[in-house]
C-alpha cells in the first residue's frame, strides 16, 4: 500500500459512520478513538435539526484526531493528508488550531480550557444546545469547575459528554484522586447528570437523548475502559498517546477485516536533525530527567525520615514527563501523586513551605506556567520556600504546537524590587545537577526551567567539559565561555550550545566573538553587564518570547548603565509549525540564523 494512499476511500460511506472505521487506521491517540461512538451521535443530530449548534466542541486537545478526521470528511483535507499527522509543516499538530488547519473550526488549547468558552458561545447561541466533549481528565482543572458553576447560574443549554475512562497521563484517577468522581462534582455545581455505559451504543444513545431534552446544562458521563478492544494498551496510561504501531497491528489483525497495513507504516519514518553541532559531545541528555535525579541525589544525605519531614514534592499527573517519576520511585516518603490541578497543587507546595524550614517541590509544563502566576504572588507574599521545575521550556520538539509552547516564564518573575526570585536555566545535563544541588534548600521561590528535547553536554575548545563534577554554580553569575573583542552573544538553556555552535564557527572565519551563558536568566550580574557592554555589539538569542523575554529587558540593563552596543535580541515569535526539531529553525533560532544576526550587528 503507497504511503501516498489513504487506506480508506471515505467518499463511500455516509460521514456519520465512517468516523468508527477510519479512526482504525489513523494514527490516533486512544482518546480520540474512545469517543467514536458519541461523535457518530452528534453527527446524525446536527443532520437532522438545527437547533444544535454544529461544531462538537472537545476540551481534551490530545483527542484532536476526530477533528482532523471531520475535516478530510467535509472536504477541507484531502484524506491522504492525514497520514502526515504531527509532521512539520502539515498543519496537523497534537492540538487543534483555528487558522492553522484547513476545516478544524476551534483551539481546544491546553487541558481543561474548552467549557469556559463554550459557554460564551451558548451566550451568543441562546437559541442552540451546544455541545462539548469533556474527559475526566480535564474535569480535574478548576476552571471547569468555575464554567459549570456558571452555566447553571445562567441556565445554559450546554450538554457536556464526559469520557470518564479512568485513564491520564501518569495514572488513575481512582487511585491518585481518591474520591473524586466526575459525576457527583458536576451535580454539585448544580448539573443534571445522566450515567451511561461508553461501549453500549444504546446507552450512549439513551443518555444523549436525555441530555439534550433536559431544560438548561446537563451532562452525560460515559464509563468506559481508555481504548477499548486494542491489545496492550486497553485500560493504561499507554493509550492516553499515540497508539503504538505494534498494537495498532495486533489490533487490525484481532478484527480481521483490514488488509495487512504493515508495509503502510514502514514506510513512516521520523526525519532526523541533519545539522551537526560543533563544541558539543554527541551524547545528550533529558535535562527534565535528570531535574528528577538531581533532586534524589540531594535527598539521598538525609534519612527518610528527616526528607519526610522537611520536603514534599507534587506531581500534576506529569510525573514522567517532568521527572519527577524518578522521586517517585526512589523516595516515595515524600512524593504526593496528584492530579491536573496546577494552581492547587502549587499552592499546596508552596503552604507545605510556610514554615522556613520545609520546602516544597512543584512542576509541570513551562506553558502551565502561565496559569499559576496569581498563586506565585501568593506563595511570594505567604514567604513561602518552593522549588519549581517547569519542563517543556521554549518550543524545541513541541509536536502540540503553540498552545504548549513554554515560552512566557519571565511571567514568574512578578514581584516587586524589594523581592527577588531567581529564575535558573540549566545549559546541559551537568548544570543542571549542579544548579538543583545548590539552591534546593535556598528559601523562598525559586524556578529551574529544562526543555522537552535532550541537549548535548558543552565542549571547551580544548575539547574538555565546561560544566564537569568539580563545577560549582553560583546564583546570580553569568558565565562567560568565551572572550570576544567584536562583540558577545548571551544565552541560556537549550539556546546555549546553539549559540556556542555559531559563535565558534564565527571565530573560524576570524570574527572574535564572545559567548556569555547566563543560567540565572533574570538577575543582573553587574561585572559581566559591564564587560560586555563596552564591546562593540551584545545578542540576546533566547527560545522563549521574544516580546516578554529575556530580550526585551537586557537592552533596558544596558541603557541603565549608560551602555551603549549595537544591540539584538531573537526569540520566538510565531505561532509553531508542528513536528519536533523543526520548530526551531522554523523560528529563525537555528545556528545559521545566529550566525547571520551575528554578522549583522558586527557589520
Amino acid at each position: 500500500m503507497s504511503f501516498s494512499q489513504f487506506p480508506i476511500d471515505l467518499s463511500n460511506f455516509d460521514t456519520k459512520w465512517v468516523i468508527t472505521v477510519a479512526s482504525d487506521d489513523v494514527g490516533i491517540e486512544g482518546g480520540a478513538y474512545d469517543t467514536a461512538p458519541e461523535v457518530c451521535i452528534l453527527l446524525a443530530l446536527f443532520n437532522h435539526s438545527t437547533k444544535f449548534y454544529p461544531i462538537i466542541f472537545d476540551e481534551a486537545g490530545h483527542r484532536v484526531a476526530t477533528q482532523y478526521l471531520l475535516a478530510a470528511l467535509e472536504g477541507s483535507l484531502p484524506a491522504e493528508h492525514l497520514l502526515h499527522y504531527r509532521e512539520a509543516n502539515s498543519k496537523l499538530p497534537g492540538h487543534p488550531e483555528l487558522g492553522l488547519t484547513p476545516g478544524v473550526k476551534f483551539s481546544s488549547g491546553r487541558l481543561g480550557h474548552m467549557w469556559p468558552l463554550v459557554n460564551g458561545v451558548s451566550f451568543a447561541n441562546r437559541d442552540k444546545v451546544v455541545f462539548c466533549l469533556g474527559s475526566d481528565g480535564s474535569q480535574q482543572e478548576g476552571n471547569d469547575a468555575e464554567a459549570a458553576r456558571l452555566a447553571v447560574a445562567q441556565h445554559l443549554n450546554v450538554k457536556i459528554i464526559v469520557d470518564d475512562n479512568d485513564v491520564t497521563i501518569a495514572g488513575h484517577p481512582s487511585q491518585y484522586l481518591k474520591g473524586y468522581s466526575v459525576a457527583k462534582t458536576l451535580e454539585g455545581h448544580g448539573l443534571k447528570v445522566f450515567n451511561g455505559q461508553g461501549e453500549d451504543l444504546d446507552s450512549v444513545w439513551e443518555g444523549i437523548t436525555k441530555v439534550v431534552a433536559h431544560d438548561g446544562p446537563a451532562a452525560l458521563v460515559l464509563k468506559r475502559v481508555m481504548a477499548p478492544g486494542i491489545p496492550d494498551i486497553e485500560g493504561s496510561t499507554h493509550g492516553h498517546d499515540v497508539i503504538p504501531v505494534k498494537s495498532a497491528l495486533a489490533y487490525f489483525k484481532k478484527r480481521g477485516i483490514y488488509p495487512d497495513f504493515s508495509s503502510l507504516y514502514t514506510q513512516i519514518s521520523a526525519l532526523s536533525q541533519p545539522y551537526l553541532s560543533i563544541g558539543v559531545t554527541k551524547e545528550v541528555g533529558a535535562t527534565r530527567v535528570i531535574f528528577g535525579e538531581a533532586v534524589n541525589l540531594v535527598l539521598d544525605g538525609l534519612s527518610k525520615e528527616e526528607a519526610q519531614k522537611r520536603v514534599m514534592v507534587i506531581d500534576s499527573d506529569l510525573e514522567g514527563s517532568t521527572g519527577l517519576k524518578v522521586i517517585h520511585q526512589k523516595h516515595p516518603e515524600v512524593f504526593v501523586p496528584s492530579g491536573i490541578m496546577e494552581r492547587g497543587n502549587f499552592s499546596a507546595a508552596a503552604g507545605f513551605g510556610f514554615d522556613k524550614d520545609k520546602f516544597g517541590v512543584f512542576s509541570t509544563f513551562s506553558a502551565f506556567l502561565e496559569m499559576v502566576v496569581s498563586e506565585v504572588t501568593m506563595a511570594r507574599l505567604n514567604n513561602c520556600n518552593v522549588l519549581c521545575h517547569f519542563s517543556h521550556s521554549g518550543v524545541d520538539e513541541m509536536a502540540d504546537n503553540t498552545c504548549h509552547f513554554g515560552i512566557n516564564s519571565m511571567f514568574a518573575d512578578n514581584g516587586l524590587s524589594d523581592v527577588h526570585s531567581a529564575l535558573y536555566f540549566p545549559a546541559d545535563p551537568q548544570q543542571m545537577i549542579a544548579i538543583v544541588r545548590k539552591v534546593f534548600f535556598q528559601r523562598g521561590l525559586r524556578f529551574v526551567f529544562s526543555t522537552r528535547s535532550k541537549v548535548p553536554w558543552l565542549l571547551r575548545e580544548d575539547g574538555s567539559r565546561f560544566f564537569d563534577d568539580k563545577y560549582e554554580f553560583e546564583p546570580g553569575k553569568d558565565e562567560i565561555l568565551v572572550k570576544g573583542t567584536k562583540g558577545y552573544v548571551v544565552s541560556f538553556g537549550e539556546m546555549v550550545y546553539r549559540s556556542w555552535d555559531a559563535v565558534l564557527r564565527c571565530r573560524q572565519e576570524g570574527l572574535d566573538v564572545g559567548l556569555v551563558n547566563k543560567p540565572t536568566i533574570n538577575l543582573v550580574d553587574e561585572k559581566t553587564i559591564m564587560e560586555i557592554g563596552q564591546s562593540p555589539f551584545v545578542l540576546i538569542v533566547e527560545s522563549w518570547n521574544q516580546k516578554t523575554g529575556l530580550g526585551s529587558k537586557f537592552g533596558t540593563w544596558l541603557l541603565e548603565r549608560q551602555l551603549t552596543p549595537k544591540y539584538g535580541y531573537i526569540g520566538t515569535t510565531r505561532e509553531g509549525c508542528g513536528g519536533l526539531w523543526e520548530q526551531i529553525p522554523y523560528q529563525g533560532l537555528d545556528s545559521q540564523s545566529i550566525i547571520l544576526k551575528i554578522k549583522q550587528l558586527a557589520a
